[in-house]
């Protein structure tokens, strides 16, 4: 922290390639963990996967908000939001054109309900819907299909906030589970 001015430090652009960007640095060295892949499984096979992982363990350690017969809704460990949730199937498959047609209707009622529910408790204006499959399209976790439901609040439009130069996550993860657990939309 700059002590004159209490705000975060940041890099000046100057220096990147001789061309100005307009954008300055805030340093976020906790997204590591997440940009280096540490607790990434190495594998694409379920024994490695977190997301095959987290429905052996209690809802409150494993975050999860919702348990479906085929599906489940989890908190997302290094959400865009607050609120921001994944909706899995237990199955581990790659793709959405893997899910079985049980699968794949329980997977949109889910999200329905996921929707509902961030509506009822969190009031957000729009939701970010997404899936990336396969690691060239950006998934993190490649090996297990996982839809992003990320809600949206008017004057934080934009997917990374880099103009914005902070992006503050109101909650913990274990209160956004709670609030939404116990309010979930059945």
């Amino acid at each position: 922290m700059n002590e004159v001015d209490a705000r975060p430090l940041t890099e000046g652009c100057e220096g990147f390639g001789a061309v100005p960007d307009a954008f300055n640095r805030l340093w976020t060295p906790h997204r590591q963990v997440y940009i280096s892949g540490e607790e990434r499984p190495t594998t694409k096979d379920s024994a490695h996967c977190p997301f095959c992982a987290a429905p052996k363990r209690s809802d409150e350690d494993a975050l999860i908000v919702y348990r479906g017969k085929l599906v489940f809704a989890i908190m997302n460990l290094f959400p865009y939001n607050s609120g921001h949730m994944l909706i899995c199937p237990y199955r581990h498959i790659p793709q959405y054109i893997d899910l079985t047609q049980d699968e794949r209707a329980e997977f949109g009622e889910v999200t329905a309900k996921a929707i509902r529910t961030l509506k009822q408790v969190a009031n957000p204006d729009g939701f970010n819907l997404g899936m990336n499959q396969g690691e060239v399209a950006g998934a993190g976790i490649a090996g297990h299909l996982h839809q992003h439901i990320v809600p949206r609040w008017g004057g934080d439009t934009n997917f990374f906030p880099l103009i914005a130069r902070t992006k503050a996550i109101p909650e913990l993860l274990s209160q956004a589970r709670s609030r939404i657990a116990a309010n979930w939309q059945g």
